[in-house]
Formats: structure tokens, C-alpha cells, sequence
């Protein structure tokens, strides 16, 4: 099946300075694809190379197997973009906007489809309004509606839940899920990572314009995720044993908290099957695994990460 979006050798760099270098990755059609990564990372910088509101500086971008520079007529028409920074057009109301835009993209206004996003993001009781009179999160509610509105094969997603409530995050994802359902193929950038990680399909992870790390989402955190068993214990440890050395133990709170670290490539049944052969009186327990915060955390060398293991 032809790719929904192909990146390959991607590179970029402002006043000599390289912010995206030799990136390369492929979407499917029909996935939701996270690219993710701190600040300074190059996603947007990515995401403008794609939509064609930036330079390649080299490579190659194909959408649905459309050259974005060749062919831009073609790849913008599949595109819908959110981006991170707020774009409003000041001197049209919402209804205004809405109905003029799909035809930027030579596309025929479907009033129905119109009228469902409007609901959908809960625009109907400001379409009378000009931009400059809508509140942040309102103004964000519009960029998502613009975005759609022309019915993309690909929409990109920059951030589209900044400074939004919870009610319309919740709400934006379960639309997000529908629209995927449907057909509509996915690229979501998010600082909020458990939403990547409810979300997404797969994942890649950019750091100092480089990509780090492409895996499905629940492989990449299976394999790089840290595993803890925490035990409360009857009588206390005044020493911790030596077969428990290689699960770097912590005693805590006067020896009755033993913490230990599970290898990513060992069940828990092992370890609990030791502790019963060193015959620890185990009051109560409790296991914790990290999820895709940690992974990132690590992976990018943020700090940040109070897992003791």
C-alpha cells in the first residue's frame, strides 16, 4: 500500500545552524503516528517542511505518493494542518471562515460536514464572532475545524490541545479517533505523553533534530520501560539479603519498604518465588511499571525521572 507520508534524507538548518538532519520515516495510511520530542527538537520544523510552509533544505517529502515540491497542488489538497501557533483570519467571523476556506484548497463547501464540526467542537454559539473576540481555547476549537474542513487524507496535529480544557481535549480525541476510524490517516505532535501514549500506533522520537527512536507504541515501552516491586514487610530488614543484589534493593521507612527493580526480560514470578525461598514476611505489595514519560525521559536525557530504578 502507497505510504501516507514518505520522508527521506530530510534535512534542514537556519543561518548555518541544522535543526532537522537526515531524518527519514514513513507513515501507513490509516495510522495515528506520534512524533514527539523536547523543545528544540526540529518536529515543527518538520511539520513546515511537509505542509510547504518551509523550505526543504534537502531530501524528499511524498504524500499518498505526491512529491510536496513537484506536486504541491496535489499534497496540500491532502493535508489539513493544526498548528502550534494560534493562525486566525481577524476580520472574518467563525461561520465566515469556515464556509470560505475548503475552496483555498479547491475543494466545493459541504454544509453538512460543516455543520458537524461546528458541534463537534462546540462552535455553534460563536460563529457570529470576528477572531479577535474568541478566547484562547476558542481560537484553538477554529484552528482544528479549519484544519478539517476540506476532508484531508493526512491531518497533522502541532500541539492541538495547548491551552485547551479538558472537556474539549477529551472531546477532540474521541473526534480524532471517529474521523481515523473512517479512514483519515493521523500526525500528532503532544507535550502531554499519555495522550500520545493512549493514542498513537507508533511512535517516533526526535531530539537535537535526529531520530532516536521509531517503534510501536506499546513495543517501545515494554522494552525500554523500568519495572519496580515495592514490599511492605511483617518484620524489618536490618540488611537485604545478597541474592536480591542483582534487583538493586532500597530499604526504606526503618527497613519494613523493600524496593526492587524487575529486568525488563524477567517475569515477576521469579522474583517472587525467591523472596519466598529467603522467607521474607511480605505484609503487602505492589508492582509499578513505567510508562512512554519515563521512556522519553530517558531516551532523551531529560531530567525529571524519580523512579529509583
Amino acid at each position: 500500500m502507497m505510504k501516507a507520508l514518505q520522508i527521506e534524507n530530510l534535512s534542514k538548518s537556519f543561518a548555518g545552524v541544522p535543526v532537522v538532519k537526515n531524518l527519514s520515516f514513513a507513515i501507513e495510511q490509516g495510522e495515528i503516528f506520534g512524533l514527539l520530542g523536547p523543545n528544540g527538537a526540529g518536529k515543527s520544523t518538520t511539520i513546515n517542511m511537509i505542509v510547504g510552509v518551509c523550505r526543504l533544505g534537502s531530501g524528499r517529502i511524498t504524500a499518498f505518493g505526491y512529491d510536496n515540491q513537484r506536486d504541491y497542488r496535489f499534497t496540500r489538497r491532502m493535508l489539513g494542518v493544526v498548528h502550534q501557533e494560534v493562525v486566525i483570519d481577524n476580520f472574518f467571523t467563525v461561520d465566515q471562515a469556515l464556509k470560505l476556506h475548503a475552496g483555498y484548497y479547491g475543494v466545493k463547501d459541504d454544509p453538512a460536514w460543516r455543520q458537524l464540526l461546528i458541534d463537534r467542537l462546540g462552535l455553534r454559539p460563536h460563529l457570529g464572532k470576528v477572531m479577535l473576540k474568541l478566547s484562547g481555547g476558542l481560537k484553538r476549537r477554529f484552528m482544528i475545524a479549519k484544519a478539517m474542513i476540506h476532508k484531508p487524507q493526512l491531518l497533522i496535529l502541532d500541539e492541538p490541545t495547548a491551552g485547551v480544557d479538558v472537556e474539549l481535549r477529551h472531546g477532540l480525541w474521541d473526534f480524532v479517533r471517529e474521523i481515523n476510524r473512517q479512514g483519515t490517516t493521523i500526525l500528532l505532535t503532544t507535550h502531554y505523553l499519555e495522550e500520545a501514549e493512549q493514542m498513537c500506533d507508533r511512535i517516533a522520537i526526535m531530539n537535537h533534530g535526529e531520530l532516536i527512536a521509531l517503534e510501536e507504541t506499546h513495543e517501545l515501552v515494554r522494552r525500554l520501560s523500568i519495572r519496580q516491586l515495592r514490599l511492605w514487610l511483617e518484620v524489618p530488614l536490618t540488611s537485604i539479603p545478597t541474592r536480591l543484589e542483582p534487583y538493586r534493593p532500597k530499604l526504606k521507612a526503618d527497613g519494613r519498604e523493600l524496593r526492587l527493580c524487575l529486568p525488563t526480560d524477567e517475569s515477576a514470578g521469579v522474583l517472587l518465588q525467591l523472596l519466598c525461598e529467603l522467607d521474607l514476611k511480605v505484609r503487602d505489595f505492589e508492582t509499578d511499571q513505567s510508562g512512554l514519560e519515563e521512556v522519553f525521559l530517558q531516551l532523551t536525557g531529560m531530567k525529571g525521572n524519580s523512579n529509583d530504578c
